[in-house]
This record gives structure tokens, C-alpha cells and sequence, in this order.
């Protein structure tokens, strides 16, 4: 199978199951490194390449012309907001959004 191949089933499966109802997440360290490295993984395995051939993860992501996925989740979750904020008022995305609960109010 050739690299693009592998990397459109990667885009479509993997990066998609990490990505999942991620317009919500509020990312901290703690969070963004697990999700790097399984996607570094992935990455990794579609190359055949181990962490013991210390390959650095820029170059890796370089050779399948990937993206941190971290970064792109940032983008999605920005793009999410436009989209919201966007919406009518009577829409529930949008309610929660602006939603302000009674101790905040006073």
C-alpha cells in the first residue's frame, strides 16, 4: 500500500476516533500528550518505523504530510465556535454557549 493510501485510511479511521466531540474539550498538557502520541504511533506503524530507530515526531509527521494533531484540533474547535456563533439564537449550540448561570448573572 502505498503512502497516501495509508494516510487517507488514517485521516478517515484514526485521526476521525481521535477527533471525536472534540468542539468541547478544553485541551491541557495532560490531555495533549496522550493524544499525540497515539497518533505518533499510528504514524509510526503505517511507516514501519520503531521508536527505536528515533526518528524525531516532525520528521515522521513530515514524511506522511500530517499534521499535529493537537493543532488540529484547535482549528476544528475554532472553526466550531464560527459555526456557532453563526447560528440563530433559538438553537441549542448557540444557548449553550451563551449561557450564563444565575450565580454569574449577579
Amino acid at each position: 500500500m502505498n503512502k497516501e493510501t495509508k494516510l487517507r485510511i488514517h485521516n478517515i479511521t484514526a485521526k476521525a476516533a481521535l477527533k471525536f466531540e472534540s468542539e468541547a474539550w478544553i485541551l491541557k498538557n495532560r490531555e495533549e500528550r496522550p493524544l499525540e502520541a497515539a497518533q505518533m504511533k499510528l504514524l509510526r506503524h503505517l511507516l514501519g518505523i520503531t521508536k527505536l530507530d528515533k526518528e524525531k515526531n516532525q520528521c515522521i509527521r513530515q514524511k506522511m504530510g500530517a499534521q499535529n494533531i493537537v493543532k488540529e484540533i484547535n482549528q476544528y474547535q475554532e472553526k466550531w465556535l464560527q459555526h456557532v456563533q453563526r447560528m440563530d439564537t433559538n438553537r441549542i449550540p448557540k444557548q449553550a454557549l451563551q449561557y450564563q448561570s444565575k450565580d454569574e448573572e449577579t
